[in-house]
């Protein structure tokens, strides 16, 4: 295994001088083997489906159907309401019975809008994306508009818009293709790359030609020799000398991109900034599979393999699922609870967040359901003191310092929390592992973060209103001005109106004098006479 892991592309041994280190990082006791033993399963059409209209980075989409509407499987039922932003598309044929809030998996637990169709069962085909077998004749941005259209994310987790990704600009190096999967559990993107590696491989080669760029570099870790031997058979079949296979060491987290790109070429993204503003980009594998199926095959994003897990499931493995299909349902598919099944959690055993209730749906950013006993989830010891022995900062990836935070965090003075780097921690719960006082310094961090957003929103609520009050101000000044410069115009007027007609009479009485005198002086001279 530790040969295999050393071999790239076509058996070619990679010299471990090509690779690097970031800092930090733990090792973590591996559970994939629990769902990695049978091969995907395909789950079958549920009865009903309820799609959120925002299950991306970006605004919500706007929906392109009504109650009573009929639909067909890859459908767009949601459209981009900006930019960043994503449609949705039936993942069935079926009938629209509602557009209503409906509850979500979220950490917070609330409800947002959804589309909610009642599937039909005959899983009819929306014809409306040709395969794009010729796509080498497009240009990039035709190529990005098809993936924009077919409703593509991320499908690592963070579910950001994939054509928004593909517009980074020109000065790329290299796109780098995620399959390091480091969280304990999540076996998704190995059992893809293990079963459909083929389709990985062109996607990648779809994504470079969008880029327009000649070189990607599939990383994935050194625990997956399966993986690694059929994505290396696949590569031998395509012999195309643009792509290349690097294996890393296992390491948590090594699958956070900055971390990755720093492993393999050894610089660094900026604090603020994001992997194109050194010349790469990264997308998961499983994003580059979808793509493919994309662009190759006319197939919106209607479907994603997730990972079911946990010593609370009767059957773990790993189940390719409509999008919409509730989380009840999957766990169903894969044998329903244990009688020890205890907690229900969207994500792995470090990054994930426990849903509240298991009639919530697949979404894009699914990509494993853990259902955990008391013995799968470590108890939550009492948390004691900080002793300051650094080993926080010792295993931060991010090089910040989570003791200083967590003081910052902890006395709610946000603003030396974020001068200290609140903003670059990525929530791996490193920390949180390694401190002897047992600490939730990870909770700390996010408790923050929400403060720091809900004080941005109240500042941006309180400016609103005070610009709404001055701009009232202004208008009651501007109108009573208006009504002051307009009094004061009819006095004008009026006082005008009264010289003139002063001047007027004295004229007229000047003339009748002026004619009396004449007459009195033709009187008298007739009198002479």
């Amino acid at each position: 295994m530790a040969e295999a892991a050393r071999k790239g592309r076509g058996g070619r041994t990679l010299s471990a001088a090509r690779l690097f280190k970031f800092h930090g990082g733990v090792h973590l006791e591996g559970h994939k083997d629990i769902a990695t033993a049978r091969p995907i399963q395909v789950a079958g059409v549920p009865s009903r489906l309820v799609l959120p209209l925002n299950q991306h980075v970006g605004g919500p989409a706007e929906a392109l159907v009504a109650e009573g509407d009929k639909v067909l499987r890859g459908q767009p039922i949601g459209r981009p309401t900006g930019y960043v932003g994503a449609g949705v598309h039936a993942s069935s044929s079926g009938t629209v019975i509602a557009i209503r809030d409906h509850p979500v998996p979220h950490p917070s637990g609330l409800t947002a809008p959804c589309v909610v169709i009642q599937t039909d069962g005959e899983d009819r085909s929306w014809d409306g994306y040709d395969p794009l077998s010729n796509y080498r004749t497009l240009n990039g941005p035709a190529l990005r508009a098809r993936v924009r259209e077919a409703g593509l994310v991320g499908l690592g987790g963070a579910a950001f818009p994939t054509a928004v990704k593909l517009s980074a600009g020109s000065g790329l190096k290299a796109l780098i293709l995620n399959g390091a999967e480091c969280e304990p559990y999540i076996c998704c993107d190995d059992m893809l790359l293990r079963e459909r590696a083929s389709e990985v491989i062109a996607g990648a080669q779809a994504l470079l030609h969008a880029l327009e760029i000649e070189r990607c570099v599939i990383a994935i870790e050194d625990d997956k020799p399966e993986a690694l031997t059929a994505l290396n058979a696949a590569l031998e079949q395509e012999a195309d000398p643009r792509l290349r296979v690097v294996v890393v060491p296992c390491l948590y987290p090594e699958g956070g991109e900055k971390q990755l790109i720093q492993v393999l070429t050894g610089e660094e993204v900026p604090a603020s900034g994001v992997p194109p503003d050194i010349g790469y980009l990264v997308h998961n594998v499983g994003t580059a599979a979808a793509v493919a199926r994309a662009v190759l095959q006319g197939e919106p994003l209607i479907s994603r393999i997730v990972t079911v897990t946990g010593s609370g499931v009767a059957r773990p493995g790993n189940v390719e699922v409509r999008l919409g299909t509730p989380v009840a349902d999957v766990i169903d598919a894969c044998g329903g609870y244990t009688e020890d099944a205890r907690h229900l959690i969207m994500g792995g055993g470090m990054m994930g967040f426990p849903l509240a209730s298991a009639e919530v749906p697949v979404i894009k950013a699914t990509n494993c359901l853990l259902i955990a006993t008391e013995a799968d989830i470590r108890p939550r010891q009492p948390a004691l003191p900080c002793i300051r022995c650094g080993e926080c900062a010792v295993a931060c990836p991010a090089h910040l310092l989570p003791q200083q935070l967590y003081w910052h965090a902890r006395s709610e003075n946000l603003d030396a929390a974020t001068e200290t780097g609140l903003f670059d921690c990525i929530e791996c719960g490193s920390c949180d592992v390694v401190c002897p006082s047992n600490i939730p310094l990870t909770s700390y961090f996010r408790f923050a973060k929400a403060e720091v957003f809900a004080r941005e929103r109240e500042r941006v609520s309180s400016d609103l209103a005070r610009e709404r009050f001055e701009a009232r101000e202004q208008r009651l000044a501007a109108e009573a001005e208006a009504k002051r410069a307009k009094t004061e115009a009819r006095k004008k007027a009026l006082k005008k109106a009264g010289e003139d007609s002063s001047t007027r009479k004295a004229m007229i009485d000047d003339v009748v004098a002026r004619s009396k005198a004449r007459k009195a002086d033709a009187s008298g001279d007739k009198g002479s006479s």
